[in-house]
């Protein structure tokens, strides 16, 4: 941690400097995922997918952006390089081998489900910290992580 003005205390700050460090791995991950379903998409309603899921890369770099920045905002070191993303989340590989419109919408809407529950959880973790400036945040990315999935999720059958 390094020294900062900020008021929480210190303990407060190190607890969501790792908390949010873990969110930032992954949308690390999903920001990855959402490349690699723009560059690999085939079939059917190509181009509308293809630029989708761009524009879903796009947001989750942001929402990675504000988390980043609130890390070190609590005097904390934001984590973002890819090894570090790799080390630390629990989300599943993205399936490489995806290729169809149908697996890439699939893969991705789960994967981006499942980062929106842990941000979920994550809230609730800074409400019990009194820290509600990181909860906001945390809204913030949920609510943008399930406009993405319901967007994604308008492309099935």
């Amino acid at each position: 941690m390094h020294r900062t003005h900020h008021d929480l205390p210190l303990s407060t700050r190190k607890a969501m400097a790792d908390l949010l460090n873990l969110r930032l791995a992954d949308l690390a991950a999903g920001q990855a995922a959402a490349k690699q379903a723009h560059w690999t998409v085939r079939g059917p309603g190509f181009i509308a997918v293809h630029e989708l899921f761009d524009q879903v890369a796009e947001a989750v770099e942001d929402f990675a952006d504000l988390v980043a920045e609130r890390i070190q905002q609590l005097g904390g070191h934001a984590l973002g390089t890819l090894e570090a993303a790799v080390k630390a989340t629990e989300l599943p590989p993205y399936p490489v081998a995806a290729v169809t419109v149908d697996e890439h919408i699939e893969a991705l809407a789960s994967l981006l489900s499942r980062i929106a529950a842990n941000f979920r959880a994550a809230i609730d973790l800074a409400t019990t910290a009194e820290d509600a400036a990181t909860g906001d945040l945390f809204t913030e990315v949920v609510r943008g992580l399930d406009k993405y999935v319901w967007f994604i999720e308008a492309h099935q059958d």
